[in-house]
């Protein structure tokens, strides 16, 4: 399973994303899109969004923090 979560250090919702994954001992790559321009491209192009967090998780993209959609991709 290959997850990336586009974030930035001081969005309260990125924290509790990255909080959840390591909770359930989901390894992730994070990109700071406030530093990262290639990410933040990235970001913009898969998810079609400006705002943070967007996971990519194998591919399924979810913009925001949403938990049930999470549990459902990790669990595969």
């Amino acid at each position: 399973m290959t997850v990336k979560v586009y974030s930035t250090p001081t969005c309260p919702w990125c924290i509790r994303a990255k909080d959840y994954l390591r909770s359930k001992n989901v390894a992730f790559e994070d990109i700071d899109v406030s530093r990262d321009r290639m990410g933040a491209m990235e970001m913009v192009q898969k998810s079609g969004q400006r705002g943070v967090p967007v996971l990519d998780i194998d591919g399924q993209i979810i913009v925001g923090f949403d938990q049930k959609k999470i549990d459902e991709l990790i669990s595969k």
